[in-house]
């Protein structure tokens, strides 16, 4: 396996697609904010570049400090237990020099985004790295960990715009109780681990049927908040069709898993949350761009 796949599937690359489409929404919110009457294409693509090497070394560092953190407890978890770290094929200091290294550059492209993002990075990076020490303490480690994706609709409407607005605040209201609901429903498969290595978690906390119970809770507020985007922002018919998508695909996630048969949660995880995120993202950002 080559070094650069190594750290691909350390990262689990495959992932960024769950926060991307959101990013792009609040990037396109912005530049429909700021060039309204000339758009000035060099300086948005060159913005378009920054906010996406940002994603990538911000989610990069979060990934690679979270399975440097849990590596003595992945080596544990049989599900875990072929990551990168427990088999050896990255050892923990280069995961850990891999963090500096995307932290590093997630800061200096910030420094080229605008003053205010540049002075919020730190801010970003604490959120983000700060989620692998949760599950150590609290069984909200969902919901930071939905906080840490919510910032980027925001980040990216503030790389263009250089203020906060309402509109990004609640896609990344959406973000944060959609991601904390889906990762309760994952977190479902390492209840008898977490328990044995007292470690926090909602399912762990709540058992498995007031989990799902919880997840849903969190998965109608995004619904809600989605919607309440719509009406507030004016979108058009496109827009309410990604919200059906998007509705769609919650919905579906619960219909496949049961407190007792966790046997479709990939699916659940990976190919419903994936398409909701790409298809609403897709049609917000054409929604933008048309009306």
């Amino acid at each position: 396996m080559s070094t650069i796949k190594k750290y691909l599937s350390l990262v689990k690359f495959a992932h960024t697609i769950f926060a991307l489409p959101f990013a792009m929404i609040g990037f396109a919110l912005g530049v429909k904010a700021v060039y309204q009457q000339h758009i000035v294409v060099g300086e948005i693509v060159l913005k378009l570049l920054l906010v996406l090497v940002c994603m990538v070394s911000a989610r990069s560092a979060a990934m690679a400090f979270n399975r440097y953190l849990d590596r003595h407890f992945d080596a544990k978890n049989p599900r875990t237990a072929i990551r990168e770290i427990p088999r050896g094929i990255i050892s923990p200091g280069s995961a850990l020099r891999f963090t500096i290294i995307n932290c590093v550059i997630f800061i200096i492209a910030t420094y080229f985004i605008n003053s205010l993002c540049f002075v919020l990075s730190p801010v970003a990076l604490f959120v983000i790295l700060f989620y692998s020490y949760t599950k150590r303490f609290t069984a909200l480690c969902h919901l930071v960990l939905g906080l840490g994706l919510s910032l980027a609709p925001i980040g990216a409407y503030l790389a263009v715009t250089g203020v906060f607005n309402l509109l990004p605040i609640l896609f990344s209201i959406a973000v944060i109780t959609w991601v904390s609901g889906f990762d309760i429903i994952y977190a479902m498969q390492d209840v008898d681990f977490d328990n044995s290595e007292k470690l926090h978690s909602i399912p762990t906390f709540l058992g498995k049927t007031n989990a799902l119970h919880t997840s849903e809770f969190l998965h109608l507020i995004s619904a809600a908040s989605v919607v309440f985007a719509g009406v507030y922002g004016h979108f058009g018919f496109l827009y309410w069709l990604g919200i059906a998508v998007f509705m769609g695909m919650l919905v579906y996630q619960h219909l496949l898993v049961r407190p007792n048969d966790l046997s479709k949660v990939d699916i659940a995880f990976m190919t419903a949350n994936g398409i909701a995120s790409i298809v609403f993202g897709i049609l917000v950002i054409a929604d933008v761009i048309i009306f």
